[in-house]
């Protein structure tokens, strides 16, 4: 009777540990355009639209030509660092939530 008691327990604790895995935010440091930081939760996205970086290309160009407002740009682009954009550079111009 305890081995089933404790194997219950320990099938209750695995179910609420995958649960709370998968209800988890990640919270992120985010550079943003002018090199400042910003703390903030980010949700998991998958990329809906690519754009491959082109000479001269910055993150505020290419979120004007794609209609974006820079928030949005970096909003789908949580990990970038406009800083450092270089030419084949793969950037996400439209995400959902994963």
């Amino acid at each position: 009777m305890a081995n089933h008691a404790a194997a219950a327990l320990l099938i209750a604790s695995l179910l609420v540990a995958v649960v709370l895995a998968d209800a988890r935010v990640a919270v992120q440091v985010q550079r943003d355009i002018v090199g400042g930081y910003a703390v903030k939760a980010v949700p998991a996205l998958k990329c809906n639209e690519v754009h491959q970086v082109q000479t001269d290309d910055t993150c505020s160009s290419v979120a004007a030509g794609a209609g974006l407002t820079d928030a949005q740009f970096l909003g789908f682009n949580p990990n970038i660092n406009c800083l450092k954009v270089f030419i084949g550079q793969w950037v996400c111009l439209d995400a959902s939530s994963a």
